[in-house]
This record gives C-alpha cells, structure tokens and sequence, in this order.
C-alpha cells in the first residue's frame, strides 16, 4: 500500500484545510516545488496535489505550480485534482508530466464527462468522491449531493476509471482518525483500487488500513499529520510496505 503525500496549494503556497474550508487555512510552506521534493527524499512513490484556488473556482489557478513539480519529478506519478472540467485541463496536466488527472466535481453534475475522458485518456482517469454521512459533496465540498457514494463509484468503474479517491470529508484535516468502515465498504463493492483520504493521523491509522488493504485500497493521503508531525511519512512507507509488501 501506497502512503500518498498530499500537497495542497492555495494562493502558490502548500496549506492544509480543515473539512474543506478556505477560510481556515494552515499555511505549511511557502513553495509548494520544495515540499515535494521534502517527500520525494523521504521515499515517496506517489504525490497528491490538488489546486484549491482551482476547486472554487471551476479552473485551474495554480496550474503553473502544479507543472513545475511536474517537471521537477518526471518519474514520479503525480494525481492533479482541483478544477479540472474540462478537456484541455486535463490534456495540459498529461502534457506536462502528470501522470493522472482526477475528476471530482465533474464527475457527478456530468457523470458522461467521465466516461469521454476515460475514452479520450485511457489509464490516467481517477475520480475523486468526497462524502459524508454516505453521500457525495461536490464544489469543494460547499454543497452537499443526494448521490449514493457506492452508486456513483460503481458506475465510474464502468467508464473505466483507474481508481477512486475517497475522502471522509468529515474527518479530512480533523486529525480524527481514518474513517476505515467506509472505506472498506466501498472497496469491497468495486473492483478498482480506492486511494482512502480523510482524518489519517497517526501510525495506528496506516496499520489498521493496512489490515484491510487486500479489500482493495492501494494507498492512503496523508496531509496534516505529516505536516504536523503526528505521522513520520518515511516510518509509515516502510510499515505499509512491511505489511503489505513493497510497492503494494
């Protein structure tokens, strides 16, 4: 099982929020370029990085950060996530160097987008669903959907995504504690890998998603517990590859 460093940009800066808030953002370091190359030294095999600025506003806004990463790290699979509606956004993140675009917001006001882009970008496709309480929440979790996060997931199997990013939005930034049964519950309802996000705060919490990773979850984003501190990203790769088999 893959421990995935999140790198969340707002403003051109790496921040972390709490439940999705802009206003209640922590700023963790000022050049979102050199942060990566903190986990990559660490022993990253994956990032994580979502445009904030991009998720609100329905484009991409610090696309320019995101590339330069991109550039930095040309062997290193980078997922993109944050405003990305469109064709084009997707096209110039894969141009670039990322190696997959996830759609969230898209996905559910315009579930055939999904399945376009799946035909047009086969194999760099994820979808991003954040829930709460079961249900979806798009537009940078301001609103809350009445779709069914297993429906939805199921579905997008069947466009032919390559993974699904599942966040507990209730607990994202919360350092509560991964929400493990509903990751499980949703792993074990699809046939492609789920990447768990939301409340990963310690190494109890990459044990325990471990037990269960055979269910089907491929990695796990961290964001502020290895800002914070409370999680050591190097120790919990070498505990996720230990328990799970390297690269697993």
């Amino acid at each position: 099982m893959l421990v995935i460093p999140a790198i969340d940009i707002k403003d051109g800066k790496c921040v972390r929020l709490r439940q999705g808030r802009m206003d209640d953002a922590t700023v963790f370091g000022d050049d979102p370029v050199t942060m990566a190359e903190r986990w990559v030294e660490a022993g990253a095999r994956r990032l994580h990085i979502v445009d904030l600025n991009g998720a609100v506003a329905g484009q991409p806004v610090n696309a320019k950060v995101v590339e330069a990463i991109a550039v930095r790290f040309p062997e290193l699979p980078i997922q993109v996530g944050g405003g990305i509606r469109d064709e084009d956004t997707i096209q110039a993140y894969l141009d670039s160097g990322v190696a997959y675009a996830i759609i969230g917001t898209q996905a559910v006001n315009a579930p055939h987008f999904v399945s376009d882009m799946c035909a047009e970008f086969a194999g760099h496709i994820i979808v991003g669903l954040d829930a709460k309480d079961g249900k979806v929440a798009t537009n940078g979790w301001s609103k809350l959907s009445g779709h069914d996060v297993v429906d939805l997931a199921q579905h997008f199997q069947n466009d032919g995504v390559e993974a699904i990013v599942y966040t507990d939005i209730g607990r994202d930034g919360m350092m509560t504690g991964v929400n493990i049964d509903a990751t499980v519950k949703l792993a074990s309802e699809i046939n492609i890998p789920v990447i768990a996000s939301g409340g990963i705060t310690d190494m109890a919490d990459i044990r325990r998603l471990c037990e269960v990773a055979e269910e089907g979850i491929m990695g796990a984003i961290t964001g502020r517990a290895i800002y914070e501190g409370s999680l050591d990203f190097a120790q919990a790769q070498k505990l996720a590859d230990s328990l799970t088999g390297e690269g697993g």
